[in-house]
């Protein structure tokens, strides 16, 4: 009986104990990861505060295309690049059409998909200067690709300001899961599968 009463008094004595050591890690935990976070929002903030420095446009629909047209019309020193778009000659009428010098459109062939459209163009504006676009895309494709470029482009420090087009039926977000993992897997090694 004695034997149990200490045993008892030991265990409760190694719980308080452990407790005193493990709450202050705890607090200080909880004070690094709120730095981290406040830094992290802080950083945020001042990338989204940051004036374009291009329009980019996903490829896909001429919607888009003459949306961008319309913007650049707008901002008229700034470069326009369109990814995976409509057949050249199309592309440079609708940019012709708005007034918009064919000296600021680069077209962009390479990519194959919403995570290529950001892939193939985040080493090249990153090593331009290029630090926020304006991303022209269809509302209905904006989840997806804003993901996948705060993916990509935010591994690059360049900031996202959306600009929707009203076109297409809503996206099934299996497409967003898939799409975001694919741009993790470029993240972590360069490729995507």
């Amino acid at each position: 009986m004695n034997r149990h009463f200490f045993s008892s008094a030991l265990s409760a004595e190694f719980a308080v104990s452990r407790r005193r050591k493990v709450a202050p890690a705890l607090w200080v935990g909880a004070v690094v990861l709120g730095l981290t976070a406040a830094v992290w929002v802080g950083k945020e903030i001042e990338r989204q505060r940051r004036p374009a420095d291009a329009i980019f446009v996903l490829g896909g629909h001429e919607n888009r295309e003459r949306e961008a047209a319309k913007l650049a019309a707008q901002h008229p020193d700034l470069p326009v690049w369109v990814s995976s778009g409509s057949p050249e000659g199309y592309v440079k009428r609708i940019f012709q059409k708005s007034g918009v010098s064919l000296e600021r459109l680069h077209l962009n062939y390479q990519a194959k998909d919403t995570v290529s459209n950001f892939t193939t163009l985040a080493d090249r504006f990153r090593a331009q200067g290029i630090r926020s676009v304006y991303l022209v895309t269809s509302q209905s494709h904006m989840n997806r690709a804003y993901w996948v470029g705060e993916i990509v482009f935010g591994s690059r420090d360049i900031a996202l300001k959306p600009v929707t087009v009203a076109a297409g039926a809503a996206e099934c977000p299996s497409k967003s899961i898939r799409d975001v993992l694919r741009a993790l897997v470029w993240l972590g090694g360069g490729k995507t599968p």
